[in-house]
């Protein structure tokens, strides 16, 4: 029997089934069985190609982590504009595979794109004149904000029922609009805390080294 053109099982294929069961029902429907079966192998076969679960999940991880842009980092652009470019082309490839963040915040480890990522952010704000601690604090603040913001909706947490919040929570009386609102509302969030992040970061950047 003549071998097929191509194999059956990549590297490739197996992220891409896994990101697609994380984003559609979460991280724990990932398994080394539930791959082989939705890829049509038997699960022996996904050890030539991974070592472990983790190493899967590792792998789809920087593949979306790929997808933001860090360009900005090395064409000269002002450090801050550069956080604020950076922050957004983040926020928006985590929020469309909002449940790989809870793996992708266990830290960069050995994965290549995160590695690439806190790299160039400690490498322009140190050019930018940042000491090295600060530059690690601020490479820091920005993913825990920005993962944080992309992991769920505020707006969306609340439901539609104007009875539930009625005389009981009185400052909450428009609150049920909130979830038909929720893009604009979250992306309006996202946006304000950012602007004052890094205003805030501005600020701290012309103060006199002994009290940054």
């Amino acid at each position: 029997m003549a071998r097929p053109r191509k194999p059956l099982l990549s590297r490739e294929r197996i992220v891409d089934t896994a990101l697609n069961l994380v984003d559609e029902e979460g991280l724990t429907a990932v398994s080394t069985r539930r791959l082989a079966a939705e890829l049509g192998v038997s699960g022996p076969s996904l050890y030539n190609h991974f070592r472990t679960k983790d190493e899967i999940l590792d792998a789809v991880v920087d593949r979306v982590c790929a997808e933001v842009d860090l360009s900005m980092f090395e064409d000269g652009t002002d450090w801050a504009e550069a956080l604020l470019r950076w922050a957004r082309s983040y926020r928006a490839a985590l929020a469309a595979h909002p449940r790989i963040i809870p793996h992708l915040a266990l830290g960069p480890g050995r994965r290549p794109s995160q590695l690439r990522m806190a790299d160039a952010v400690f490498g322009r704000m140190t050019a930018a004149g940042w000491p090295p601690a600060q530059a690690t604090r601020i490479g820091a603040v920005m993913r825990y904000f920005i993962t944080g913001s992309a992991l769920g909706s505020f707006a969306g947490g609340f439901v539609d029922d104007a009875e539930l919040y009625g005389e009981r929570y009185p400052h909450l009386g428009q609150a049920h609009l909130l979830a038909d609102r929720r893009e604009r509302i979250d992306e309006g969030a996202f946006e304000t805390g950012l602007a004052a992040l890094v205003d805030g970061l501005a600020l701290r950047h012309t103060m006199p080294a002994d009290r940054v």
